[in-house]
């Protein structure tokens, strides 16, 4: 029996693992609905998946991971509400936990959870918090993000981005910024937060920032439900649809970014014949309609970008032309080096390696630690015959990946670049 106590270990810290990645924002939505305070719906979800590596240790794993946990994060804010000094200002949330505990224990099944993810964007998206917060603290609870990997997509060092989130924590609790989903006439102050938060969820999904595999299909699969709910919320909205054409463009491609053993394809050598033409084409007539608001946001221009890229029969019939003025155009609108970036790997189809590598000088003091960086400038490198520093930049990107799938991409290229000089 000694023999069994590391395997069912083992395997409980795996469950716990991917119910974390998984199931995050549903779990800290529900509770939070119920204890109205950030703080400890945090720490409470955090015990009880500490919990849950015990218990499941001991006696395998129940068969709704999901509503144990739910249920012991419950009994551990009702053990904290008992203990708090001011119990007073807490016995209507300390009896919504009983009611909902002992509900739990009469059904003698783990509760169902409510989907609460919307209203969790929401609070985090409040505009008592900086923009940048609110991206942050939604990629942090709803999709489980690390802070390092939050960090990493912002460009920011991991303590400051730790202390960030924590403000932000304390804010929302002390301000008392309710867990709700506003009024109509107040999205207007939130309403860009909320559908970049939801973007980012996808990216998340499409191009996963660490981990073995490259595509979370979970995470883009729950951010184009989202993108529909805020459709069905915010009807006629331009870039709501230019947001939800995005997302679905995009996904088209998904099967054909990965092969058998789950290692990624680039985009010219993908096989459109996988591409999802439902998916495209319901993209592209959501993009139209956006765009025939006259209108135009940085969403519809993205989706104007992978639109592109669906209607080309190959990857040299694109349109790299128009992708990099649109690039330009998104540039306009937002003063980001990413789309600085993203235009020089456009203008490298469009009129040469030379000129991109030329262009990918502006970007590079502020990218200089970002990896996408050095996997677009190792590949234009290789392309100019320049295989030294296409070598360094390759070694520098696989050093910033914390995929392994990418990692994987990007460490054969570099051998394939090595047996061909």
């Amino acid at each position: 029996m000694a023999s069994d106590v590391p395997e069912l270990e083992d395997r409980a810290r795996k469950a716990i693992e991917a119910l974390a990645r998984a199931e995050t924002g549903r779990l800290l939505g529900a509770l939070l609905r119920d204890v109205r305070d950030f703080q400890m719906a945090e720490d409470c979800l955090q015990e009880a998946l500490e919990s849950a590596l015990l218990h499941w240790s001991r006696n395998g794993l129940p068969d709704s991971r999901a509503g144990w946990v739910l249920q012991a994060a419950r009994r551990k804010a009702i053990d904290r509400f008992r203990r708090a000094r001011n119990f007073d200002r807490k016995a209507e949330e300390y009896g919504l936990l009983i009611e909902l505990d002992q509900q739990a224990l009469s059904r003698e099944e783990p509760p169902e959870i409510p989907d609460e993810r919307l209203r969790l964007i929401f609070t985090c998206c409040h505009p008592a918090l900086d923009s940048k917060t609110r991206v942050a603290l939604t990629l942090r609870t709803l999709c489980g993000l690390t802070t390092r990997e939050i960090a990493r997509a912002f460009l920011d060092a991991t303590e400051a981005m730790a202390q960030r989130l924590v403000r932000a924590r304390h804010k929302i609790t002390k301000a008392g910024i309710p867990f709700a989903i506003p009024e109509p006439d107040h999205w207007a102050e939130r309403l860009n937060s909320v559908l970049s938060v939801i973007y980012l969820i996808f990216n998340e999904g499409y191009s996963a920032t660490a981990g073995p595999d490259l595509l979370r299909h979970d995470l883009c699969l729950e951010a184009i439900r989202l993108g529909r709910l805020m459709l069905e919320l915010a009807p006629g909205d331009a870039e709501c649809e230019g947001l939800l054409a995005l997302m679905l463009l995009n996904h088209s491609r998904a099967q054909a970014r990965i092969d058998d053993h789950g290692r990624m394809i680039p985009l010219d050598q993908q096989d459109r014949s996988l591409w999802s033409g439902s998916e495209i084409d319901e993209g592209s007539r959501t993009l139209e309609r956006a765009l025939a608001r006259g209108r135009a946001g940085l969403f519809q221009l993205q989706a104007a970008i992978s639109a592109l890229h669906a209607e080309a029969t190959s990857h040299a019939d694109t349109d790299w032309h128009q992708i990099v003025l649109l690039y330009e155009a998104m540039h306009a609108r937002s003063d980001n080096p990413v789309y600085l970036l993203n235009r020089a790997a456009a203008l490298s189809y469009a009129h040469g390696a030379d000129q991109a590598l030329e262009a990918l000088g502006a970007v590079e003091a502020t990218l200089g630690g970002y990896q996408p960086f050095h996997a677009a400038r190792a590949d234009l490198l290789r392309r100019t015959g320049q295989f030294e520093a296409a070598r360094q930049s390759y070694r520098r990107a696989i050093e910033l990946s914390g995929n392994e799938s990418e990692r994987q991409f990007l460490a054969s290229r570099m051998a394939a670049m090595e047996q061909s000089t």
